[in-house]
């Protein structure tokens, strides 16, 4: 089958596309592509395999590295499940390339396979080598198991904890706090972090079904985690996916906060406090407010592709210092340029102790100074093969219409699908998958109603244009 990196790896369904013989094709092509790159005469070349609690995830990464060590890499095989950010980290820290076996927020039939680099993903231009090197050469599977194997765990939350420093600002939480973990990779960490009695840790059981749930942290998957919220009288509910890169965020009133409502509140805590100055960046997916606070702060502010990719090359070439994406993925200068879910609540905890606030106070004192936020996303499928994104925006673009839904068009981008800006800020973005016969729109107003009616809008002028 045809094997293509999307915007943060290869993710296909189990025992379809995601099959060992696949795994082992693109494990022999990273092989390729890393011996490839190194400069003649070479020590060994090194990567770090890891993965999530999938089912057989373990085994994809016991083959990868058998792969990889056959054809002369020096391989360490995670003894443990570990979050994504964790092996972004090791890249970081060891000089090392790194492998991940995850399908991330995907449903349980799904696997996947992302490549992490310098503490970060891999760029397109990696990722797109890999691709070429494809079949050029049959897996070797003669080294067996000449491979290491090493836990990593504790480095990854002695590294938290160096960063965060819980302990300075947890004995000031008044309340509970309620940790989701969606039977991810990421379960338990935060208790060893976070030493309290008002921690209180739920779907953390090992679960290859996630429970019956998608582990993606959007409102859709957190009605346990509310409901837990208001019946402890929680502070917070901070829930993380399925590899513990991304975060979502249910306030002390029960409510979801959108990323369009994160990310400013971030901001306005690491410029304020923190004292975090420069570009701030975002995906072109995410919404306006952000904007907003740059302005009012003085920071440039630029969006990019979608996919945290883009992002993390801001950061990491020091173009940028904060960085998010609408998935629920944020960074900042200090730590490697990859999203990481227990760092970032580890922040939103350090916020509120500090202001002695509750996330709803956090955000009202946000939408008094920069203005309402109302933002939804809508995926709907389509009775085609995936359409060609390039194609499908010259298309939308050159027929754009003076005006949708009764507000006239101010301009347009077209950084990754169509992006639609409309009076007051308000804005709509029609943007295939590329991979799947699936349109993804997104837009934000002032208003849940108006919302819905831009969201509306642009799915019948999607369709009429196909």
């Amino acid at each position: 089958m045809d094997i293509r990196f999307g915007t943060d790896g290869w993710r296909g369904l189990m025992a379809r596309d995601f099959t060992f013989d696949n795994v082992r094709r693109v494990a022999q092509a990273v092989a390729n592509h890393i011996k490839g790159q190194m400069p003649k005469p070479t020590p060994k070349p090194s990567a770090v395999v890891a993965y999530d609690r999938r089912f057989q995830s373990d085994a994809y990464a016991l083959e990868i590295s058998r792969v990889l060590a056959s054809n002369g890499m020096r391989v360490t095989l995670c003894s443990e499940t570990l979050p994504t950010p964790a092996l972004s980290l090791l890249t970081k820290k060891l000089k090392t390339f790194g492998i991940m076996v995850t399908a991330s927020h995907n449903p349980a039939a799904y696997n996947g396979i992302k490549v992490r680099i310098d503490g970060k993903a891999a760029p397109d231009s990696v990722t797109g080598a890999i691709e070429s090197c494809l079949d050029r050469a049959n897996p070797m599977r003669n080294g067996a198991d000449k491979f290491l194997r090493k836990s990593f765990r504790k480095e990854y939350v002695d590294f938290l904890r160096g960063r965060a420093n819980p302990s300075r600002f947890i004995g000031r939480l008044s309340k509970p706090v309620v940790v989701d973990y969606m039977y991810g990779a990421s379960a338990g960490m935060m208790g060893e972090l976070v030493k309290s009695g008002r921690l209180i840790e739920m779907r953390a059981a090992h679960d290859p079904l996630f429970g019956g749930i998608h582990p993606e942290p959007i409102e859709a998957n957190l009605g346990a985690l509310k409901e837990r919220v208001l019946k402890e009288k929680a502070l917070i509910g901070i829930a993380l996916d399925g590899d513990g890169d991304r975060v979502g965020v249910i306030d002390d009133k029960g409510r979801y906060l959108t990323p369009c409502q994160v990310y400013p509140m971030l901001l306005e805590h690491l410029i304020a406090q923190r004292g975090i100055k420069g570009k701030i960046v975002q995906s072109v997916s995410l919404g306006y407010l952000s904007g907003r606070v740059a302005q009012a702060h003085g920071l440039p502010f630029e969006e990019l592709p979608v996919g945290f990719k883009h992002v993390g090359e801001a950061l990491a070439s020091g173009q940028a210092v904060i960085g998010a994406e609408e998935s629920g993925g944020y960074a900042w200068k200090g730590n490697p340029p990859e999203r990481d879910g227990l760092l970032t609540g580890l922040l939103l905890l350090e916020m509120c102790a500090l202001s002695r606030k509750t996330p709803s106070e956090l955000w009202a004192a946000v939408e008094a100074k920069y203005g309402k936020s109302c933002f939804r996303r809508v995926d709907f499928r389509l009775h085609r093969a995936a359409v060609d994104k390039a194609v499908f925006t010259a298309k939308v673009a050159k027929r754009l219409p003076k005006k949708l839904a009764g507000s006239a068009v101010k301009s347009m981008t077209d950084i990754d699908g169509v992006k639609v800006v409309l009076d007051g800020g308000h804005w709509l973005l029609l943007r295939p998958s590329g991979t799947e016969p699936v349109i993804r729109t997104y837009a934000e107003t002032d208003s849940a109603k108006r919302t819905q009616e831009l969201l509306d809008a642009g799915a019948k002028w999607v369709h009429a244009q196909l």
